[in-house]
């Protein structure tokens, strides 16, 4: 009986370059577009140009370990293949959403026999901020002994979400979104590259403008978009009909638990902060388009119109409580309007934190000094035997006093040796002005020091 026949040596090499050589044709567009050297990455300039730390880094290959914290899309796991591919380092790449401790500690033993025979590992680990701190400790000694080059890849703030332990030991790294001159040049790449449509569609510049402003700086989704919209694209040609189609709605780059909730809060409140209604307006279109809860922005609508407007414009208030009762009972889309009013009104309102700063000041003196008992005339006199112990000895009630102002106290109601303490400087803009003339008239009637007006 003559033996079996075995494949050709190669046949199994050959077998798997197939299977390979399809998984690359089927791959989604941004995948296939995916840089492979530090010069065909765009954006992210302060870290890549000319004198850029990273590009320094790569081209010394001297790479440390890293965080790349940044907004979906702008290139952390390219940079981390680039990284690997530049320094001749074998690559190795983990999800903290699926990973384990296992998974963390195999790659460690391949890096030790790695390093052995001279190769070092990069490791690239997605999401590590889901990564718990027990697998997070893991990490540690690898790191610390050189182990291997880590490189953590993030959207929240790592200094939040990473070991205090683990960032000291890494270059924490901030991506940026990428510029729309930017994504515009991936766009251009990608129809007109081989690995990409290879020019089998045809993109009309408005469609490319529509693409490049939903992308919102994600390289990744203005790719998917694109392969998405030429899939349907009659004739070859993609209008910005058909990519308004293909996005599914979407307009805006937002997530609600992310960095874009935090950085979209800051800049309305600032806005509305510093009386310019137009970028009020635009940031609460941001968080409404992008999904954000209508009654988180009517809380902060409250609070700035009683942190920054305070009684400059008490009317700032009302109108915001007045927009929150609308979102609890009218709710969206047309909860909106009266959002924007709200926005609006506080924006254009006189500006001051007198009473803000004047309870911070109260807070931080009781935290110094603690607190002292009222004079006895301000204490209570209604208990039984109390004004056999002097309380309520000696006050006038107000509405007797034909100014009705209690004057009982010369000079402050303030407990005895805070006399001279002023903790509410208002401040000399809309109403608030005449409460600071009234105020130092209250006080020069009593024999106090007068108020001092503020800024």
């Amino acid at each position: 009986m003559s033996p079996p026949r075995r494949p050709p040596p190669d046949q199994g090499d050959l077998l798997g370059g197939l299977v390979q050589e399809g998984m690359a044709r089927a791959a989604p567009l941004a995948a296939r577009m995916r840089p492979e050297r530090v010069e065909d990455v765009v954006g992210q300039a302060a870290l890549l140009g000319p004198g850029g730390f990273l590009r320094r880094a790569i081209a010394e290959d001297r790479v440390p370990s890293m965080i790349l914290h940044g907004p979906p899309g702008s290139g952390k796991t390219t940079l981390a293949r680039v990284v690997a591919g530049s320094t001749r380092a074998a690559f190795e790449e983990l999800s903290a959403v699926s990973a384990g401790l296992a998974d963390v500690r195999a790659v460690m033993a391949r890096a030790r026999d790695r390093l052995a025979a001279g190769q070092r590992t990069v490791l690239f680990l997605d999401e590590i901020h889901r990564f718990n701190r027990a697998q997070q400790d893991a990490l540690l000694p690898a790191v610390e002994e050189g182990l291997l080059t880590l490189i953590g890849a993030t959207t929240e703030n790592p200094y939040y979400e990473v070991n205090a332990a683990l960032v000291s030991r890494m270059r924490v790294l901030q991506l940026e979104a990428l510029a729309p001159e930017d994504v515009a040049g991936l766009v251009d790449r990608a129809v007109a590259d081989p690995r990409g449509l290879g020019g089998a569609v045809r993109l009309e510049p408005d469609a490319r403008a529509a693409l490049v402003a939903r992308a919102g700086g994600d390289a990744r989704f203005a790719l998917n978009l694109l392969e998405a919209a030429a899939a349907a694209a009659p004739g070859g040609v993609i209008d910005s009909d058909g990519v308004r189609s293909a996005s599914g709605g979407r307009a805006v780059v937002y997530d609600r638990a992310g960095d874009a909730h935090y950085d979209t809060i800051s800049a309305f409140i600032k806005s509305m902060r510093a009386s310019d209604p137009d970028a009020a307006v635009y940031y609460l279109a941001v968080m409404l388009q992008g999904g954000e809860d209508p009654k988180y922005v009517a809380r902060r609508i409250l609070v700035c119109a009683s942190e920054d407007v305070g009684n400059a414009d008490p009317r700032a208030l009302e109108v915001a409580v007045a927009a929150a009762r609308v979102v609890e009972f009218v709710g969206m889309p047309e909860a909106r309007i009266a959002l924007a009013q709200a926005a609006v009104y506080v924006a254009l309102a006189p500006k001051s934190n007198a009473s803000y700063r004047a309870i911070d000041a109260a807070l931080a003196h009781l935290e110094a000094e603690g607190a002292r008992r009222p004079p006895p005339a301000l204490r209570d006199a209604s208990r039984p035997n109390a004004r056999h112990l002097g309380h309520g000895r000696g006050y006038r009630y107000p509405h007797d006093d034909p100014g009705a102002v209690d004057a009982v106290l010369p000079g402050s109601l303030m407990p005895e040796g805070l006399e001279d303490l002023r903790l509410y400087h208002p401040s000399p803009r809309g109403p608030e002005a005449a409460l600071a003339r009234r105020l130092d008239e209250l006080r020069r009637g009593a024999g106090a020091p007068g108020s001092d007006p503020g800024p």
